[in-house]
């Protein structure tokens, strides 16, 4: 392995107020001030508001309202339940769950922030000694790799949405992450580590699956197998109380409470098996992967992947450097990741923040080592990216707000027919304060040609910033209008007959039951008896009808008006079939 030769003019820190703002702007914008949205957004806040207006055996079993399944995992519901209803009397229902997404979020970024700093100050990595002197001080190169990998973690494409909505892949990410924290702390803290690790176990396994708690600590323990480093006994007698004591919780309430044998049966059942993980690795996924993990973790994979091949080589063969712990602890869990992702037979773009927090690690010790050339095309590459993606947003703001030019404005009305623009000053002020930061950035990183080693992912963590934060600003009434399902709802409130007993659900989707149940206050059951029937699936419902012998009429249609595939049903339940 070659040495790294810095001075410690490279490792000169970046301003912590500087760091704290660019966190806090970028997870903070986007999340309050708008609807829960379609598809995942909607169904994890709409369990957390079941919860929040729910019996105790709501919080026992979680489950949207109406809904006869139960969610497994349910730490995320129940911290967004317990933000509901205590902060939605003076923030409003949904801004108070995006607490939970921020709070996941940030403890997520001190998690890989600390990890990063414990790794980077130790001997394995410090650059190579000047014979007079000049080389970084351990604690000034482990805070500079620090301050690195959370940039780079910001500068994930793929985290941008799926940081700031109300699912339970925060809850787990932000579990993967404490896992990290507690697998670096435990070398030197073994009690104190081994109880972080713990927690992190417990995390996941209460925001998701057992499986995916089994599968990360299966990597885990591929880490410490490769790790030429180990903690002792202590870390790992407190790894297991502490996992232990966390997954316990779930349990241990339904038997104090004294829940039906049915249910425990079920929520066990959905608690191990609702990621429909397989033994055989679904082709489906593995092509998901393919497609879309580049680009969603651009640009952490080039990155991990220069930091691998850098430290490959090393005196400890077969895997040399890979041995040392900075490579090593991250390495186990990304297998894990990879085998959970590839295994799951309905993969989506959220289960795949399990793997960007171990990859950020590898990725941030390669910023001492990686080229001028490769460093200059980062940058070049963002900053003419991102440079034109903010520059399109503000042209089609321009367009929606002055009706020029024309064609882009009928484009915008084509998408969203029926809305109205108006302009919000407080957003412009944002969006323009954005911009600005962005040339100053700009101008900084290109004029004076700084040495320090964060200098390569500056421009692409801020370019992620000012996207999302224009998106959020001059964009937000537009998207929130095409993707909320509050107009949908009210309009389904109005043709629904005042005597219904209730509106049979099994046919709909959790993102629209959740929204549905939020705005409106109309009874769903999935439950084929009730007297109105709703489908977001042409021809289920009627065949699901035909089936038991009962007759559907159609009584009203409609949909998001920025989706011309959707078709939302109802149906008046007319008599049995002859």
């Amino acid at each position: 392995m070659r040495p790294i030769k810095l001075t410690a003019a490279a490792t000169t820190t970046l301003p912590r107020y500087v760091l704290v703002l660019i966190t806090a702007i970028y997870g903070l914008i986007g999340i309050f001030g708008r609807d829960p949205w379609k598809n995942d957004d909607a169904a994890g806040f709409g369990a957390m508001w079941t919860l929040a207006n729910g019996s105790l055996q709501d919080w026992l079993l979680p489950h949207i309202d109406g809904r006869s399944d139960i969610l497994a995992g349910p730490l995320p519901y129940w911290i967004g339940g317990a933000l509901i209803k205590a902060f939605a009397p003076l923030v409003g229902a949904s801004n108070a769950a995006g607490i939970y997404s921020a709070a996941c979020f940030f403890l997520s970024c001190a998690a890989i922030w600390h990890a990063s700093y414990l790794l980077g100050r130790r001997p394995e990595v410090q650059p190579t000694a000047f014979a007079l002197g000049g080389q970084p001080e351990p604690r000034d190169y482990g805070r500079t790799l620090a301050d690195s990998a959370l940039m780079i973690f910001l500068a994930c494409i793929g985290l941008a949405t799926r940081a700031h909505e109300t699912t339970p892949a925060l809850a787990q990410l932000l579990g993967v992450t404490t896992l990290l924290y507690g697998l670096v702390r435990g070398l030197d803290k073994p009690i104190q580590g081994g109880f972080w690790t713990g927690v992190g176990l417990a995390v996941i396994a209460l925001s998701a699956s057992l499986w995916l708690f089994v599968v990360m600590f299966a990597g885990l323990l591929i880490s410490l197998a490769i790790c030429e480093v180990k903690p002792n006994a202590k870390w790992l007698g407190m790894t297991w109380l502490g996992s232990v004591l966390g997954i316990g919780l779930w349990p241990a309430l339904w038997w104090l409470f004294d829940l039906p044998t049915p249910l425990i049966k079920q929520a066990w059942h959905e608690w191990w098996s609702n990621d429909s993980i397989q033994f055989i690795a679904s082709s489906k996924s593995v092509g998901f992967l393919a497609r879309n993990l580049p680009l969603y973790a651009w640009p952490v994979w080039p990155l991990a992947l220069w930091s691998i091949w850098f430290w490959r080589k090393g005196t400890n063969y077969p895997l040399g450097g890979i041995r040392n712990p900075n490579m090593a602890l991250p390495l186990g869990l990304v297998i894990a990741g990879l085998i959970y992702l590839t295994h799951l037979s309905a993969l989506n773009e959220q289960s795949l923040l399990i793997i960007i927090p171990p990859m950020v690690i590898w990725a941030c010790f390669s910023l001492p080592i990686i080229k001028r050339s490769v460093i200059s095309f980062i940058d070049w590459l963002a900053l003419l990216s991102f440079t034109i993606i903010g520059a399109f947003i503000w042209v089609m703001w321009f367009a929606m707000t002055t009706n020029f030019p024309a064609s882009l404005a009928r484009n915008v009305a084509k998408k969203v027919p029926g809305f109205i623009h108006e302009v919000n000053w407080l957003a412009l002020i944002a969006a323009i304060a954005a911009t600005a930061l962005w040339v100053m950035v700009v101008k900084w990183r290109t004029s004076r040609a700084p040495k320090v080693i964060w200098r390569a992912v500056v421009i692409s963590a801020s370019g992620t910033t000012l996207t999302w934060v224009l998106l959020m600003t001059l964009w937000l009434p537009t998207i929130n209008y095409a993707k909320t399902y509050q107009s949908v709802a009210a309009r389904l409130v109005a043709a629904t007959p005042k005597d219904a007993r209730c509106i049979n659900s099994t046919h709909l989707g959790d993102g629209q039951l959740g929204s549905f149940v939020y705005f409106t206050s109309l009874k769903f059951r999935d439950d084929a008896s009730c007297d109105l029937w709703i489908s977001n699936q042409p021809g289920m419902a009627r065949q699901t009808a035909e089936k038991i012998g009962i007759n559907l009429e159609l009584i009203w249609e409609d949909r998001r008006v920025s989706d011309r595939n959707e078709r939302l049903r109802l149906y008046k339940v007319t008599g049995n079939a002859r």
